[in-house]
C-alpha cells in the first residue's frame, strides 16, 4: 500500500501508531435485493420477525456484559433495543415486503432510508446522527437475515488500530479493549455513540473516514491523528518521527489535564467560576464526572420527544429526569424545557411547513401554544426536583409576556401536584436563556422575575448578526468576538448582577479559549460546555489572572472592529497559553 492520507472527523482526541485490524470485514456482503413470489411474502415477513427477535436477544446479552466501569453507557444499548423493537421500523419493512414482494433485507433497507430522508433536514448534529443508530441496528438485523455472525473474525493477539464500517456499542462490548489502540470507522459523526464511548474510554477515534475500507488493508501500518482527523496509511520515516513526538507531548498534556480537572476553576487571584456540562442523555454523565464537571448546566430535553414515534408520557419523562438528578446530586441539573422547531421538529411541526421555521413556532412559543405537552413536561421536571439539585430553564424568551405566561402554567402545575399530593421542590430555581436581542435589551426587567440567566451564545450571535452559521455563503460572519456580541453579553451580565442573580454562558463562546479571559473579565458566574472541553477550560481559568482579564476586557470594549479585537485577544492569549492552543482547538465542541 502506497502512502495515503484519509480524512475523517476527530471524536476522541489522541494519536496512535500501529497496524490496522478490520474486526468484521468478512461479514460484509452484497445485500440481496430480489423479488419474491406473492405467496412467499408472508414467509419473508416471518423471516424478518425472527431476525429481529434474535437481534433483540443479542443486544440484551450484550447489555448484560457491560462491565461495571462502563455501566453508565448501558443506556446506549437500551436505545438500540428500543430501535429493534420499534413497531414503525419493522411494520414499515413488513408492509414493503407485502406490497412490493421484495426480500426482507431490501425492505428493511428501504425502511431505514425513509427514516434517514425524514431526518436529513435536521440541522442539529446530535439528533440527525441518531439515524446512524437506526442503521447500526438494521445492519445487525440484515446480517442475521443473511446468516452472518457478529463475532470477531479472529482474536486479537497484539495491540492494533481497530477499523470498522461502524462500531455499535454492543460490538464494543465484545472487544478486548486492552488490545485496542484507537478506532477508525467509515460511518459516524461528532455525536455518534462511537465517539461517546471512545471519549469515555480515552481511546483516540476518527469517524466518517472517506474510503476507509477501500484503501486500508489488514496489517497496514497507520497513524491515527485524532487531533486533526487524519488517517495516514504507510507513513514515511519523517511522519513516524514527528507523530511519535506529538503523541508523547499530547499524552503528557492529557495527564496534566486529568490530574487537575477536579480542582476548582479558580483564577490565580481567587475568582471562582462554576464549570458545568451540556448534555442530551444520561449516559453522558460518566464523562461529565470524569472531566471534572460540577453539574449539568444545560440538559437538552428534545431527544425524548424526537426518538419516539409518539410523545413521551409524564412517567417516562419523570423516570429519565429523576435518574439524571439522582446521579448528579449534589451537583445541579438545569433542565431546558422543550426546544423544538427550526431544525428539530416534531411531526406536527413538519406538517405546518412554516416559511421560516427558525423565526417561527419554536421553543417556548411552541410550548405556550401546546399547553398539554408543556404541562406534561413541567410536571415531570417538578416531580424529579425532589431527587436532586434541579432547576428549570425556559428557552428563547423574547419578552416579559412570554415569561409570565410560562410561569403561570408552572404555578398551575404546582397546584395540580399539590391536589394530587405529589411531592416536589417548591423552591426549585427557574431561569431563562438569553438568546434573542430583545431579551438582551430588557435583561434588567427579566432579571427581576427569574432566579438565573443562561446566555445561549450560538443563537444570540445568529440572531444579533442576522446570519445562519450553517449557510456557507455567510458563515464567515459568525463572529463571537464581534463588538456587538461582547457588549451584549456584558450588558446581560451587569443586569443580572444588579438584581443579584447568577449568569452562565454556554455555546461556542464558552468553549473558546480565546473568549474565556473576556468572559472572566465580565465576572460571569458559570460556564456550561461540552464535557470533553471541561478539563482544558478549567486549566486555562486556573492559570488566568482576573485583574489582567478586566484590563483585557476594557480594551476590547473600547475597540470597534472584529479584526482589532481578534488581534488584541490573540496576542494576549497566545503569550499565556501556547501549550493549550497547540492541542485545544481540536477538542472544542461546536454544539450549543
Amino acid at each position: 500500500m502506497a502512502r495515503l492520507i484519509l480524512h475523517g472527523i476527530p471524536v476522541s482526541a489522541g494519536i496512535s501508531i500501529g497496524k490496522a485490524f478490520f474486526a468484521w470485514r468478512d461479514n460484509i456482503s452484497t445485500l440481496p435485493r430480489g423479488i419474491v413470489t406473492p405467496g412467499a411474502a408472508q414467509s419473508e415477513v416471518e423471516r424478518l420477525e425472527s431476525a429481529v427477535e434474535a437481534v433483540q436477544n443479542e443486544l440484551t446479552q450484550a447489555r448484560n456484559r457491560v462491565p461495571a466501569e462502563l455501566k453508565d453507557h448501558a443506556a446506549i444499548i437500551d436505545s438500540h433495543l428500543l430501535i429493534a423493537a420499534d413497531p414503525k421500523l419493522i411494520k414499515d419493512a413488513a408492509r414493503r415486503i407485502q406490497e412490493q414482494n421484495i426480500t426482507a433485507e431490501w425492505a428493511l433497507e428501504q425502511a431505514v432510508e425513509a427514516i434517514a430522508l425524514a431526518f436529513s433536514s435536521i440541522e442539529d448534529d446530535y439528533i440527525r446522527e441518531r439515524v446512524q443508530d437506526v442503521r447500526v441496528v438494521a445492519d445487525r438485523i440484515s446480517k442475521r437475515l443473511m446468516g452472518a455472525s457478529g463475532c470477531l473474525k479472529r482474536p486479537l493477539q497484539e495491540r492494533m488500530v481497530l477499523m470498522a464500517h461502524d462500531l455499535a456499542p454492543a460490538d464494543t462490548m465484545e472487544l478486548p479493549l486492552d488490545k485496542i489502540m484507537s478506532f477508525a470507522t467509515s460511518e459516524g459523526g461528532k455525536t455518534s455513540h462511537t465517539g461517546i464511548l471512545a471519549r469515555s474510554m480515552l481511546i483516540p477515534a476518527v469517524v466518517g473516514v472517506s474510503n476507509l475500507e477501500e484503501h486500508v488493508n489488514d496489517g497496514d501500518l497507520v497513524i491515527v491523528d485524532a487531533l486533526r482527523g487524519f488517517i495516514i496509511v504507510d507513513p514515511n520515516e519523517d511522519e513516524l518521527a514527528d507523530y511519535t513526538e506529538l503523541k508523547f507531548q499530547f499524552e503528557a498534556y492529557q495527564k496534566a489535564l486529568h490530574k487537575e480537572c477536579r480542582l476548582p476553576a479558580e483564577t490565580v487571584d481567587g475568582y471562582r467560576v462554576e464549570v458545568v456540562a451540556n448534555i442530551e442523555m444520561t449516559e453522558e454523565v460518566a464523562q461529565v464526572l470524569d472531566s471534572g464537571g460540577e453539574g449539568v448546566g444545560l440538559y437538552r430535553t428534545e431527544y425524548a420527544y424526537l426518538s419516539r414515534p409518539a410523545l413521551p408520557t409524564e412517567d417516562q419523562l419523570y423516570e429519565e429526569y429523576s435518574e439524571l438528578a439522582s446521579i448528579m446530586a449534589p451537583g445541579k441539573v438545569i433542565f431546558r424545557t422543550l426546544d423544538v422547531g427550526a431544525d428539530k421538529m416534531l411531526t406536527e411541526q413538519t406538517l405546518m411547513r412554516e416559511p421560516n421555521p427558525a423565526l417561527g413556532l419554536r421553543a417556548i412559543r411552541y410550548c405556550l401554544r401546546n399547553i398539554d405537552v408543556f404541562k406534561t413536561q413541567l410536571r415531570a421536571i417538578l416531580r424529579a426536583s425532589v431527587h436532586g439539585n434541579v432547576a428549570l430553564m425556559f428557552p428563547m424568551i423574547s419578552g416579559l409576556q412570554e415569561l409570565r405566561q410560562a410561569k403561570v402554567l408552572l404555578n398551575e402545575v404546582r397546584m395540580e401536584l399539590d391536589r394530587a399530593r405529589q411531592p416536589y421542590n417548591p423552591n426549585m430555581p427557574v431561569g431563562i436563556m438569553i438568546e434573542l436581542p430583545s431579551a438582551v435589551l430588557i435583561a434588567d426587567s427579566l432579571a427581576q422575575e427569574v432566579d438565573f440567566f443562561s446566555i445561549g451564545t450560538n443563537d444570540l450571535i445568529q440572531y444579533s448578526l442576522g446570519i445562519d452559521r450553517g449557510n456557507k455563503h455567510v458563515s464567515y460572519l459568525y463572529q463571537p468576538q464581534h463588538p456587538a456580541i461582547v457588549r451584549s453579553i456584558k450588558f446581560v451580565v451587569d443586569a443580572a448582577h444588579r438584581e443579584g442573580i447568577e449568569v452562565s454562558v454556554c455555546g461556542e463562546v464558552a468553549a473558546d479559549p480565546y473568549c474565556i479571559p473576556i468572559l472572566l473579565g465580565m465576572q460571569i458566574d458559570a460556564i456550561s460546555i461540552a464535557p470533553q472541553s471541561i478539563p482544558g477550560i478549567k486549566r486555562i481559568i486556573r492559570r488566568t489572572n482576573m485583574e489582567e482579564c478586566k484590563t483585557l476586557l476594557n480594551e476590547v470594549l473600547r475597540t470597534a472592529t472584529v479584526a482589532r479585537i481578534n488581534r488584541v485577544v490573540k496576542d494576549t492569549i497566545f503569550k499565556q497559553f501556547p501549550e493549550e492552543l497547540t492541542f485545544y482547538s481540536s477538542l472544542i465542541d461546536h454544539d450549543d
